[in-house]
């Protein structure tokens, strides 16, 4: 007999925690007692502790190389270099130029030599002054844009020292404006600066295999390029996720998984790796420093005519993603504006500094401090409100990227804007204000003289997810099944968590589409399919519409079990709910003690290659939007800003989880405030001056200022629940702004990030 029919939004409020709300995260109050276990804390009571020799030199030869000493020091029980590696000595994210272990000539400082496993880490860590190389010393290279065009230059691989060049030509590349300004902008380098050191634990297995517990971005790809340095086939090499202490793109390349795996299948014994600080900044990949010309023309209302546009990335010894930071810094070269006429080019090249890879924001930031300073020089050419001048040029939908792409979903660019030009600005700072609220007032070392307030914009474009024909997809397993009487699901994917809440998410979307209230999530591990990485805000997206597919799967088995027709059938509140709101049975009834289990891919609409002479094409599936209002205060004196408001308004298709979306947009926008006046590696010749956070200086509670953040919701038709990727636009914008307010206040021309106090005082 059906039970009394019930209206669908009674049985939706049955499952708290679903889509759209902001669940507590499983993780989260474990993190916050400092009780939650990362890849630092994995132990084993017969494991050994490996260590590395990395290269003290940019760029040299391997003369001699004598591990003999290391090797007869009590404790050490194996000693490795190239020649231990079984399989190909070669990796790499998109091009196979990286060795395992150097071979004949290093590259870069902190280049892996030699790796050692030692029964305790002091003791690995002395037996690696036993290790004897000679070096001849050569001269590095370390001009990404003498590299690009200059033959002379010792070539650092075999086809050269160019990674890729790229050019975008939309309209007449020759078209002229009644209104010119042009500049040359540099960015720094920037370190991902996350707190959980690379660290993994390689376990032997009695079938000749691996299991590694690591932390990391991407587990498939890290499988496939450790089996293949191992010689061995994939399904021998397993690896499972453990705590990330952060990621923002310094995980996706390899760093000690081939490393813990050659010393554990040497030994036979569990081995674990976890670097310390130091080692940390020179064994993970960077974001790319650039070079970048401009030339923005337009009318004297202020509509844009042409962009021209040369920009360089030093991807630094080896290519990593140094590709796909060309292709999407040219395509989204000229920003979130419908820009007519447009001819860039870009180059990414191999140098003798640290190498460069996935940053959040990736390919983006770069081009987007740089036509955002254009804006600004424009609009001051023009005697026009800059956040005017952006609205009067904002994309829309039905609009025509630089690579000719329509954009046909929402983009809301120019109410962006508004709305962070609309928001209340922080009062004026009267003559009794706290000197803790003044630019190193904390210090005492002002004030107020000489204090000046600027007010400046930031707009961004990003692309979401993989690009240029490359197929995109996540795969997920869900389980669901009777536990103590009540239905319960289980979902399982190879994403990594990285700090992002993917966990929470994949909760509530099967708790959403199955209408159950105890989800669990597995951990992530290759035992399941490719789920691709957690970068280029990509998981909500794809992994999400992995996670619903294999949902409804699921629930279209429970239905065939009825008998009846499926239409219009929804699972809610551990019912089975027909069209008209009649329950029809009860889940757990229905299942008995059977299980249902699914699995599915998501695979978002296709993308496509660039034309190789023009850039024209439809390159990216989706792009994110985000406009930021900085309000700064300036010591003219001393050169020192404090960031006094940082607002920001963002469109993200659909809020999954609104707490977390907030979360994501602060704390992208802090990273941008690091870029804008303090974060830089600073590399003189080849070799880095400051690994440490003594020296590379990252925002504190002290720096980060109040945030309002507006969060609009126009669905993608194309995405799964029209979801938009939220994490990596605030980072983007938030720079431009902050340097556009300092520029604001000073009046300088300031083409340089970050910003340091000799900038703004010139001594």
């Amino acid at each position: 007999m059906s039970a009394p029919a019930r209206s669908p939004q009674e049985l939706h409020d049955t499952i708290a925690g679903g889509i759209g709300e902001s669940p507590l995260r499983p993780d989260g109050t474990l993190k916050v007692r400092g009780e939650f276990a990362y890849s630092s804390d994995l132990w084993h009571e017969d494991m050994l502790w490996g260590a590395t020799l990395r290269s003290p030199h940019p760029h040299a030869r391997i003369v001699g190389l004598d591990v003999s000493r290391a090797l007869a020091r009590p404790g050490v029980h194996a000693v490795l270099t190239h020649e231990d590696v079984p399989g190909e000595n070669v990796y790499g994210l998109k091009v196979q130029d990286t060795p395992a272990l150097a071979e004949g000539v290093v590259r870069y400082q902190g280049e892996p030599v030699a790796i050692l496993a030692a029964d305790h880490p002091e003791i690995a860590r002395q037996a690696l002054k036993d290790i004897v190389v000679e070096y001849e010393v050569l001269e590095p290279v370390t001009d990404p844009e003498r590299a690009a065009h200059d033959d002379t230059l010792p070539k650092l691989h075999p086809g050269g020292n160019l990674v890729r060049h790229q050019r975008i030509v939309k309209g007449d590349p020759e078209a002229t404006a009644e209104v010119v300004v042009s500049g040359v902008y540099e960015i720094g380098m920037q370190d991902q600066a996350f707190l959980g050191p690379e660290s993994g634990l390689a376990v032997p297995a009695e079938d000749g295999g691996v299991d590694l517990y690591l932390a990391t971005q991407w587990l498939h790809v890290d499988q496939r390029q450790t089996a293949k340095a191992l010689g061995l086939p994939l399904e021998k090499v397993r690896l499972t996720l453990s705590g990330v202490g952060g990621a923002f793109g310094g995980r996706e390349d390899l760093s000690m998984q081939i490393h813990s795996c050659l010393l554990a299948l040497r030994t036979g014994r569990p081995v674990k790796m976890s670097y310390h600080r130091l080692e940390s900044f020179f064994g993970h990949v960077h974001r790319h420093p650039a070079k970048m010309y401009y030339e923005h023309g337009a009318t004297r209302d202020g509509k844009l005519v042409y962009v021209r546009a040369k920009l360089y990335f030093d991807g630094g010894a080896y290519a990593s993603k140094t590709p796909v930071v060309v292709g999407n810094g040219t395509t989204l070269s000229v920003g979130p504006y419908d820009v007519p006429n447009a001819h860039i080019e870009g180059w990414g090249v191999y140098t003798n500094n640290p190498t460069c890879g996935a940053m959040r924001g990736l390919g983006a930031v770069q081009p987007t401090y740089a036509y955002e300073s254009q804006m600004d020089k424009l609009a001051s050419a023009l005697d026009m409100d800059p956040a005017e001048l952006r609205i009067r040029n904002a994309l829309g939908e039905g609009s025509t990227v630089v690579t000719g792409q329509v954009v046909d979903f929402p983009a809301p660019v120019a109410e962006l804007v508004r709305r962070v030009r609309d928001l209340p600005l922080p009062p004026s700072r009267g003559g009794d204000a706290d000197i803790r609220e003044l630019p190193g007032g904390a210090s005492n070392t002002t004030h107020g003289e000489g204090v000046v307030r600027g007010v400046g914009y930031g707009v961004t474009i990003k692309n979401i997810s993989y690009a240029e024909g490359l197929d995109d997809y996540s795969t997920a397993r869900v389980r669901l099944e009777v536990i103590g009487g009540e239905a319960v699901a289980m979902v399982h994917t190879a994403a990594a968590e990285v700090g992002q809440g993917l966990v929470t998410l994949q909760q509530q979307i099967a708790r959403t589409e199955l209408g159950v209230t105890r989800v669990s999530v597995h951990p992530a591990d290759t035992s399941v399919g490719d789920a691709g990485s957690s970068s280029a805000s990509r998981q909500t997206y794809v992994t999400g519409g992995a996670v619903r597919n294999a949902c409804r799967a699921v629930a279209d088995t429970v239905y065939s079990r009825l008998g009846r027709s499926a239409e219009g059938m929804t699972l809610a509140g551990g019912k089975v709910v027909a069209a008209d709101g009649e329950v029809v049975a009860d889940l757990a009834e229905l299942l008995g003690d059977t299980a249902i289990e699914e699995t599915r891919e998501f695979h978002h609409r296709p993308t496509y290659p660039l034309d190789p002479e023009t850039g024209q094409g439809d390159a990216h599936v989706q792009y994110g939007f985000s406009a930021h209002r900085a309000v700064v205060d300036v010591d003219l004196d001393l050169g020192l800003v404090k960031v006094v408001q940082l607002d920001c308004a963002q469109d993200v298709g659909k809020a999954m989880n609104p707490d977390a979306v907030v979360a994501q947009i602060q704390g992208g926008s802090a990273q941008g405030l690091g870029l804008a006046v303090m974060e830089e590696i600073l590399v003189e010749g080849g070799k880095v001056r400051n690994p440490s956070f003594t020296d590379y200086l990252i925002p504190t509670i002290l720096d980060v200022p109040p945030m309002r953040v507006e969060v609009l919701e126009r669905p993608d038709p194309h995405a799964p629940y029209g979801v938009r990727g939220v994490g990596e636009p605030p980072t983007i914008s938030a720079t431009p702004a902050i340097a556009n307010a300092i520029r604001a206040a000073t009046g300088l021309e300031l083409p340089r990030v970050p910003i340091r106090p000799e900038h703004i005082t010139g001594v």
